[in-house]
């Protein structure tokens, strides 16, 4: 049976519309599958952006306790890292080998006089045998330095325990003078420090002290007068004083080194702010 025109027309338009309808349906209930990157050139290779390099900021070097803080910029650079400044901008005199029962209390009159503290090294035979004097030195408020017991030089090539052994022995005999002393400090005779002395010391809780200068008021030159002796510690001390320095010096049997003192403690004094040691 033929149909009418009209009648093919409007079957077409169903048609049409019922497959439009699925394709709809189709797209609807598929995922769209994600459109890979084009590859790379195999000729030019990615290049991925250059990290920046980490900061480089400087850590601050701070200074070991017992140091006072300040512009000084070091406080190191003796051996084995011992100490030769202060860490702020007072001077260190610092007095070995003593208490001397001829010299010290001559030089500590003089120190009470120009209102000025100091550190005094010690060697521990000595200590033991005039406590009066290390009860004095420490009464006027001087800092106190174990100078080993018998003032070995060659101590820092010692086995530790034997180090440790002396180091506490002369802390001992200062303790028995004062026992309420604080021996924060440790020299080691001539300046010879090594590695392993400098350990034990700081084992017992003692920082090692250098010196930056050292007018070598110890050395007494073949057919040099007590004159010339003295104006030679003058002057090295003078020239080479800056602030900060660790100066050395020596109480013991060194009457020159007194009198030479009492010429350079108002000079010190009136250019330079004089510390004992914290």
């Amino acid at each position: 049976m033929r149909m009418s025109r009209a009648r093919k027309a409007v079957l077409l338009g169903v048609v049409v519309i019922a497959v439009g309808l699925t394709g709809r349906a189709a797209a609807q209930s598929t995922p769209e599958e994600p459109v890979a990157a084009p590859a790379a050139s195999p000729s030019v290779p990615a290049v991925s952006p250059k990290p920046k390099p980490p900061s480089k900021a400087p850590v601050p070097h701070k200074p070991p306790k017992g140091i006072p803080t300040g512009k000084s910029v070091s406080y190191a650079g003796g051996p084995a890292g011992s100490r030769t400044m202060t860490g702020s901008k007072g001077i260190a005199l610092t007095f070995d080998d003593g208490p001397d029962p001829a010299t010290t209390p001559q030089l500590l009159k003089m120190l009470k006089q120009q209102h000025v503290k100091a550190t005094f090294c010690l060697v521990g035979q000595n200590a033991a045998k005039f406590p009066n004097l290390v009860r004095q030195i420490a009464a006027d408020g001087h800092t106190l330095c174990n100078h080993t017991w018998d003032h070995s030089l060659k101590i820092g090539k010692d086995p530790e325990a034997k180090i440790r052994s002396d180091l506490a022995r002369t802390n001992n005999a200062i303790l028995r003078a004062v026992p309420t002393a604080k021996v924060k400090y440790f020299r080691a005779p001539g300046g010879n420090f090594t590695p392993r002395l400098v350990s034990v010391a700081n084992k017992l809780h003692m920082s090692s002290i250098y010196w930056k200068l050292d007018p070598r008021d110890w050395d007494h030159k073949k057919g040099e007068s007590s004159s010339a002796h003295r104006a030679r510690v003058i002057s090295s001390i003078r020239k080479h004083a800056h602030p900060g320095s660790i100066i050395l010096s020596h109480d013991y049997a060194q009457p020159d080194t007194i009198a030479a003192y009492r010429t350079l403690l108002p000079y010190l004094r009136k250019r330079y702010q004089l510390i004992a040691l914290p």
